[in-house]
């Protein structure tokens, strides 16, 4: 293999620049996520030597050393775990197959992210972190169980170029060579690497080596000292979920949630146990102060850490924890899954559904005892996490009112900023209420507006405003303590027994001419139950898809079936006092249709839309005004 000269991804050479000249303040991390990644390669050799021992090639001693080398000005980070070909030594360290890469370049540029390190570790780009330290990285790697002693040498000096050469590399694994800046040679020096190491990957289960030197006695010539250089292990390397809850400091417990989450700040809770019985697990688990960045990408990492009697199996198993629950972080050990599982056999494993089970349940009673006895604290994760866990409604049909109990709302009752639940609602319904009635819309202001909201305001019904996009598909058809959950947009509505065959029948002829007028425009026309003081409004079949909900997807490219919505009319209104005298009188009419067409005009105007043909809607407009004038 002759030695290749090739170019970074546009955007690993826009992310190196940004990360080189942004994140100064926290250059250690650079540390931090060598040593994981080195970690990471370890685990992956470890489990596939579980049924293939020529990975091992006779060295089952897993080690990450740190070398650092005050002569030369370099600090080599190496382990012996799966290392790598030459083609995923391109694909790992020339390119960014992440689909949140840009989102995160972007909060580099917007953000103060001296005070936001965490975010490298959310967005899988720690290895670039070292060209904060380093003016050039060598990387010397060989795969786990080849046959040769050829491996790959990568190097670069962040100039937007990268080499590829062949080398020959007796053991496996990774090297990772960094010629550290002038300003940065601090790292070599001992007390430095054991602070950073004892900070960030003190319980990295594989040991940390480093050779030290020391003065000692001479066993010789007594009275002499000579000096000595011995490995020494700098991380504690401790299996915190094996040691008993009451021996667990506080900063024990948030030191290793730092290590296994990548975020600086410390959890909201930790939740930490032993199962026994039909199945016999430790679970430590934490609940994060603030969502992940990242939490909404596809490519989010989902699952706690899964080990089989102290092995770790996988990094991310998302068969143990439901999606609603993904911001959960931490590690699970069983004592019942064979070594040598593999995902699809998880899939199918009786034991894996217990522990999913058994920790959804965890969770889910640790939210409601906060919500109960740590009510400032638990808005806090609402507001922060709120908006995952509510997808558990829509997904979780066994524990949907569980869920349900645990969300927070704002409504007409309450002030602006404050927060009722589902359980308060229903204690406060109105005598003879069927329903739970919400409405959504971007912002309280613009729900309490709504026309929709009329009738409602007026009679003192209690209405709940749902602000998040997603909320009518969650809650749409939800069903709580026997009282279904009802759009205020949605469905013909009656809030009183009032008859209304009278307005039908005095305002059926005029109904049936605007059907007439506007029948490829919308599906019905009919008198509301809903309105008060405007004169009409859209509202759709109940059981459609919310318009914000439908915007949106069409905003994604997502093709929606053409549906058409229901204008309603309010009979009380003087608008139609005037338009049925009009017909009553001299029947259908052109100034009618044209009346007809407005109407529809106002209803989209009143939901923030454009009017059909803008144009037409203003000179339509501009026409009748005038000629209203003139009468006068």
């Amino acid at each position: 293999m002759t030695a290749k000269k090739m170019e970074f991804r546009t955007e690993v050479r826009q992310l190196m620049d940004l990360m080189i000249h942004s994140l100064y303040s926290h250059k250690e991390v650079f540390l931090r996520e060598l040593i994981s990644n080195a970690s990471d390669a370890i685990d992956k050799a470890h489990y596939q030597s579980l049924t293939d021992s020529s990975v091992l090639e006779g060295d089952k001693e897993w080690t990450i050393r740190i070398t650092p080398d005050k002569m030369a000005g370099t600090l080599t980070v190496s382990d012996n775990g799966i290392g790598m070909t030459a083609d995923e030594a391109v694909e790992a360290l020339g390119t960014i197959a992440h689909s949140g890469t840009r989102d995160f370049m972007q909060l580099l540029k917007d953000k103060d992210i001296k005070e936001n390190p965490e975010l490298i570790g959310q967005f899988g780009v720690g290895f670039y972190a070292s060209f904060m330290v380093a003016d050039r990285i060598t990387v010397m790697s060989r795969k786990a169980g080849s046959k040769c002693a050829e491996g790959v040498k990568w190097e670069s000096s962040a100039d937007g170029t990268f080499t590829v050469d062949a080398v020959e590399k007796k053991g496996k694994g990774t090297d990772v060579i960094l010629y550290l800046k002038k300003d940065d040679l601090k790292y070599l020096d001992e007390w430095e690497i054991r602070d950073i190491v004892t900070k960030y990957s003190d319980f990295i289960e594989h040991p940390v080596v480093m050779e030290i030197e020391r003065e000692e006695d001479s066993s010789v010539d007594k009275g002499k000292k000579i000096k000595v250089r011995r490995d020494e292990t700098l991380n504690s390397r401790k299996a915190i979920w094996l040691k008993d809850r009451s021996e667990i400091t506080d900063e024990e417990y948030n030191e290793f949630y730092h290590h296994i989450s990548r975020d600086f700040g410390d959890p909201l809770k930790v939740i930490h146990y032993r199962a026994e019985g039909t199945s016999e697990f430790v679970a430590l688990l934490y609940i994060p102060s603030k969502a992940p960045l990242n939490i909404q990408y596809r490519d989010f990492r989902i699952g706690p850490v899964l080990y089989v009697r102290r092995v770790q199996i996988m990094d991310h198993c998302e068969d143990l924890i439901p999606p609603y629950l993904r911001f959960v972080r931490g590690i699970i050990d069983s004592s019942d899954l064979p070594l040598n599982v593999s995902r699809e056999l998880l899939q199918n494993n009786s034991q894996v559904e217990i522990i999913k089970k058994n920790v959804t349940k965890k969770v889910l009673d640790l939210l409601t005892e906060m919500k109960k006895s740590e009510y400032e604290s638990y808005v806090k994760f609402h507001n922060e996490l709120g908006r995952v866990l509510k997808e558990g409604i829509h997904l979780d049909f066994s524990r949907s009112e569980a869920i349900a109990d645990l969300m927070l709302f704002q409504s007409t009752k309450t002030a602006d900023g404050a927060l009722t639940t589902l359980e308060a609602y229903v204690g406060n319904m109105k005598e003879g209420q069927e329903h739970i009635y919400y409405i959504c819309g971007s912002s309280r202001d613009e729900a309490m507006k709504s026309p929709h909201m009329e009738a409602f305001l007026d009679r003192d019904f209690e209405v709940l405003l749902l602000l998040d996009e997603i909320d009518d598909l969650i809650f749409g058809g939800l069903e709580y303590k026997g009282k279904k959950l009802k759009s205020v947009i949605k469905g013909d509505l009656k809030l009183d027994k009032t008859d209304t065959k009278d307005e039908e029948k005095q305002f059926g002829k005029l109904v049936g001419f605007l059907k007439e007028k506007l029948k490829d425009e919308v599906k019905d026309v009919r008198l509301s139950g809903r309105l008060k003081d405007s004169a009409c409004c859209l509202v759709s079949d109940e059981g459609a898809v919310d318009p914000r909900i439908e915007k949106m997807m069409k905003a994604m490219g997502q093709d929606l079936p053409a549906g058409k919505r229901i204008l309603e009319i309010n009979p009380h209104h003087p608008l139609f006092d005037a338009m049925n005298s009009t017909f009553e009188k001299e029947g259908p009419n052109s100034l009618l249709g044209e009346y007809a067409g407005l109407l529809l005009d106002q209803a989209l105007l009143m939901e923030g839309e454009r009017p059909k043909d803008p144009a037409a809607f203003s000179k339509t407009l501009s026409r009748l005004m005038a000629e209203a004038i003139k009468e006068k």
